[in-house]
């Protein structure tokens, strides 16, 4: 038997080697957890119009997208701070917990009121007075995300990632099942679609509290004061410039919708007359959502690498090692750009083969256009998004916010002055996703210019270059191909795909060190 240092030693790194392994479980079970959420937010996505109908499906991408903005908002700041809080406590976690769900409660009443009570504003902002009370119903959902995000941040903070994946999937569930099921229910008996998602919605969030609870507990009070738990005031200053910055991305990725819903409404009466206004307005809005679901996968994509990027970076940072932060912005960025150049090139080539794969037809032949720029302009903003990432990473917090700002102010500025200028229907979704387009354009070349300036590197030019022109020859050819049946649609993106890495080959871009590189990958994967 071993003793003395060796045995603890020994001891110390079986420990950690223990550790490591639970924490790689926990972390492809959570990561596993989150595809799983995805994936059945797309089936939500696809099966709603079905469901509550087109017009339903736009006026509910209406509530949806004001209440993603909080929501995220919460999530995010909740999620990190409880986590960060429980994590710092160590052996009085419990304690940890009970003072940040006091703070977190109070939080959740007060972003849950605000957004009841600013509902008719909102409805107002897009003439669309019928979503009132399916806002005001949402407004449980941000008081139960507000409760809910608290428990899942300290189950992330004191590393049970399986229970954290647990009630994700949970969660998943429940929501889509209860938001189509209650949907479905009320257009049976005659009412609104729209406000019986919304109630499905609220009845998911109450019933996956309870089951935090219970997984988690609600901690303990503190014996006396202690430096290792938190003082509210503290708190909540550290919690604001994570709030802001999430604020800022969140707008940008949903303010569209509502910009879109204003204009549409605002012009959809003396385009098809009173009667019909507001239903053919919500089909549009329906459309250019629809249209959204598949532009916004590459920033969906691109997150995995965010989060492998951001600790090799901030360690690099921390060290002082500029040489290394310099080389992993660099292998991260082109990394990010292959990725997203690959998405673009599949969703810009064969927009209305997607559309019409997961959609009803007349979706597909109305945003088939529109979806092909607007490909484009969210593969712009999943660069940026990989960007300011790098600048947090590189404790550039509030350059990454300044720079998230410029383009909302950027996009809204944009917006009011093209959109309603331009006809009723298509040509006023085509207007805003050339709006974003160019608006993700611009945010990127001054991200780009910014992280450069920081880090040293980004995307290497010629990488950029080459990813561009992959992405322009695919799109081309895809211009040319008809659209294809459901059963063909899969094999039309391997062609596509193919013919993107054959650009990039061709132009020396791709080449034995990344084949070697992916072989390794697949060899591990098999061991």
């Amino acid at each position: 038997m071993l003793r003395g240092p060796m045995a603890d030693a020994t001891s110390s790194a079986a420990s950690s080697s223990e550790t490591a392994r639970t924490a790689g479980r926990g972390g492809v079970a959570v990561l596993g957890a989150k595809a799983f959420f995805i994936i059945s937010g797309l089936l939500q996505q696809t099966l709603l119009p079905r469901v509550i109908g087109l017009a339903g499906y736009g006026a509910l991408a209406r509530v949806f997208a004001v209440a993603n903005v909080v929501n995220n908002v919460v999530v995010a700041s909740a999620t990190q701070g409880v986590s960060r809080a429980v994590a710092r406590a160590r052996d009085h976690h419990e304690e940890a917990l009970r003072a940040a769900l006091r703070v977190h409660l109070v939080i959740a009443v007060v972003a849950g009121g605000l957004f009841f009570g600013a509902a008719p504003l909102v409805a107002a902002f897009e003439d669309a007075p019928y979503i009132v009370a399916p806002l005001r119903v949402s407004a449980g959902v941000v008081f139960c995300y507000g409760v809910y995000a608290a428990f899942i941040g300290a189950l992330n903070g004191t590393a049970r990632f399986s229970k954290q994946a647990g009630l994700d999937v949970s969660f998943a569930v429940i929501r889509t099942t209860a938001l189509l099921g209650a949907g479905w229910m009320f257009v049976r008996a005659g009412m609104s679609g729209v406000l019986g998602a919304t109630t499905g919605f609220v009845f998911a969030a109450v019933c996956i509290v309870p089951l935090a609870i219970r997984w988690t507990g609600i901690g303990r009070e503190m014996a006396g004061p202690h430096p290792e738990i938190f003082e509210a005031k503290s708190y909540l200053l550290g919690l604001l410039p994570l709030a802001i910055a999430q604020l800022f991305t969140n707008g940008v990725m949903q303010l569209d919708i509502t910009l879109l819903g204003r204009f549409l409404s605002q012009s959809a009466t003396a385009a098809v007359g009173v009667a019909g206004a507001a239903k053919s307005a919500d089909e549009w809005v329906g459309v250019y959502n629809a249209c959204k679901l598949f532009a916004f996968l590459p920033y969906q994509l691109l997150f995995s690498v965010t989060q492998v990027l951001f600790p090799f970076v901030a360690r690099a940072h921390a060290q002082g090692d500029t040489e290394a932060v310099r080389a992993y912005v660099a292998r991260g960025a082109r990394i990010g750009a292959l990725v997203t150049g690959l998405m673009v090139a599949v969703i810009g080539a064969m927009p209305g083969s997607l559309l019409a794969f997961a959609y009803p037809a007349v979706v597909a032949e109305r945003g088939e256009a529109t979806l092909r720029v607007l490909a484009i302009g969210q593969g712009a903003f999943a660069m940026l998004g990989l960007a300011t990432t790098v600048l947090v990473s590189l404790g550039r917090h509030w350059r990454a916010a300044i720079l998230t700002l410029f383009v909302l102010v950027l996009l809204v500025v944009s917006a009011f002055v093209v959109v309603p200028k331009a006809d009723f229907g298509a040509p006023q979704l085509s207007a805003l996703a050339w709006t974003t387009t160019v608006t993700m354009g611009v945010g990127l070349v001054v991200a780009v210019a910014v992280v450069v300036q920081a880090a040293g590197a980004f995307v290497p030019t010629a990488t950029g270059a080459r990813v561009t022109a992959a992405v322009a020859v695919a799109v081309a050819l895809g211009t040319r191909l008809p659209r294809m049946g459901k059963l063909l649609v899969p094999f039309e993106a391997l062609a596509i795909v193919a013919v993107f890495l054959i650009v990039l080959a061709l132009t020396g871009e791709v080449g034995a060190e990344d084949r070697r590189m992916v072989k390794e990958l697949v060899a591990r994967r098999r061991g």
